[in-house]
């Protein structure tokens, strides 16, 4: 075999392996936010003082982006500390919506237009479709609620009783829960993130 052939099948193979890689994060993403519709939840968007890096609300509380950040932590990723090292390095990138003047450790990765954001300066970005087949497991979504009001979740690896769309992992108010809910409001963001 000459060197351009196995060079050519080495390029296949890994090629092969780290789409599988990426496929099994995703999966695990998917599970690990799963997981959490397991543990009792209280909707509870106060302020709160968090240890930094790898900080969390109380395990009994949490909104829309602690779903999302505790299935990312369960897989060792802290996006606390991920976004706040962006915003610290590219403060003039992100919403001013809270009248900030510099980062705050506490509840920036808290906000979903801060996660949106982070999502895209990672270049995570995956088209906004009305198709369900171009949404997978794993995959973070974000809808307008109507007026400013933003929410978050994770697409699960289960889908509708008709299979006709993947099941969300949210907390929009009821805990963390998995809901038929993809196009139940209108949808601002698709990212696949994985550091």
């Amino acid at each position: 075999m000459s060197l351009n052939k196995i060079s050519t099948v080495l390029f296949l193979v890994f090629s092969f392996l780290e789409v599988n890689a990426q496929a099994n994060f995703f999966d695990r993403l998917a599970d690990s936010a799963y997981t959490l519709t397991k543990q009792q939840v209280v909707y509870d968007p106060q302020y709160f003082v968090l240890k930094y890096p790898n900080g969390d609300v109380p395990a009994n509380k949490g909104v829309c982006t602690d779903v999302v950040i505790r299935a990312y932590r369960k897989l060792g990723i802290d996006l606390q500390k991920e976004v706040h090292q962006d915003m610290s390095s590219h403060f003039n990138a992100y919403p001013k919506s809270w009248g900030l003047s510099r980062p705050d450790k506490n509840i920036d990765h808290r906000r979903v237009p801060n996660l949106m954001t982070y999502f895209k300066r990672q270049g995570s970005s995956i088209a906004i479709s009305t198709v369900a087949s171009d949404y997978f497991p794993g995959d973070i979504v974000c809808w307008n609620l109507g007026g400013a009001v933003t929410h978050i979740g994770i697409v699960s690896q289960f889908k509708t009783s008709d299979g006709l769309r993947p099941l969300i992992i949210h907390n929009i108010g009821a805990g963390q829960v998995l809901e038929d809910c993809l196009f139940s409001f209108r949808i601002i963001g698709h990212y696949r993130f994985r550091k």
